[in-house]
């Protein structure tokens, strides 16, 4: 039998397609959304550990509201500095592997080259500070089996994202103005999953050495420029997407203005990091238009 798996934040967008994604594998696997645990809650996490005894967890659990945390850090917290706390030590105490899923808002957001998996960390936001506080919990209580995951510009056919909202206001709106002066890479929940497993996988045969992953496309572009590609796919023209400045839609949480991540860790543990995101939304296209034609079919005439 194959070492099982237990998955946090299961209902999720990549909680969905890593499921699928070791159901793909033949891997017994444990999909845990928020009503059946609690990640912050040492007696829930103890039950769920002793019930299932889960050889890997993947912690895709998170509070992900980015500009709420900023007026509700305390909450914030519990879920994406505790949660993971939390699920370190039952790791410890059991011998299992952890991934944990974090994010580029760790960093300041002002570099001009792609982020190193060991850059000095900065947050500027709520949100970011609660992700770091999972990290350091993560990679200090499990030093040789504790693996950290960031990500950014997440899309999938599973929940809503940018993706799916571009779509649907590329039927009621005659032009679009998007930011243009954030930069990232946009990462389809299909490839990042597929990374997941791999990674879970090399930590069982002990072919990666535990520590910070960057879990990202390749390539790079700018919110306009994502929802350029959108549009084309789309059919519609693409120079009905204006460009424009942050200040342009202030929030309560600033915005990293680069979140290019470099891949160095992924590569030297003999994993092939994520393609270019231009292919990877080619082919999660025709799934992502699907998910959102109920939407576009009932707009009104």
């Amino acid at each position: 039998m194959s070492p099982r798996w237990l998955v946090t934040g299961a209902a999720g967008m990549l909680g969905q397609d890593l499921v699928a994604a070791l159901a793909h594998e033949d891997v017994t696997a444990v999909a845990a959304d928020r009503t059946a645990l609690d990640i912050a809650d040492p007696g829930r996490v103890r039950e769920m550990f002793a019930a299932h005894r889960p050889a890997v967890v993947v912690n895709c659990a998170a509070w992900t509201a980015v500009d709420d945390a900023e007026s509700q850090e305390d909450a914030a917290l519990r879920i994406n500095g505790t949660g993971p706390a939390v699920l370190a030590a039952a790791c410890r105490e059991h011998g299992a592997v952890l991934l944990h899923v974090s994010t580029d808002y760790v960093f300041a957001g002002d570099a001009a080259l792609p982020y190193r998996e060991d850059a000095p960390t900065a947050p500027r936001s709520a949100y970011g500070r609660t992700k770091l506080a999972g990290e350091r919990a993560v990679l200090e209580t499990l030093p040789d089996t504790g693996y950290v995951v960031r990500t950014a510009w997440l899309y999938g056919a599973g929940g809503a994202n940018f993706v799916r909202t571009m779509i649907r206001l590329e039927g009621v709106k005659d032009t679009l103005d998007v930011v243009d002066d954030q930069r990232g890479q946009p990462t389809w929940t299909v490839d990042l999953a597929a990374r997941l497993v791999r990674l879970g996988q090399a930590a069982l045969d002990g072919t990666a050495a535990a520590g910070v992953y960057h879990g990202t496309s390749a390539g790079g572009t700018t919110w306009c420029g994502f929802t350029r590609e959108i549009f084309r796919l789309l059919g519609a023209d693409p120079a009905r997407v204006r460009p424009t400045t942050s200040d342009a839609y202030p929030r309560p949480a600033p915005r990293p203005a680069y979140s290019v991540l470099a891949h160095h860790r992924f590569a030297a543990a003999g994993i092939e990091p994520i393609r270019d995101w231009r292919a990877a939304l080619d082919e999660a296209f025709p799934a992502l238009l699907a998910a959102e034609r109920p939407l576009i079919s009932g707009r009104p005439g």
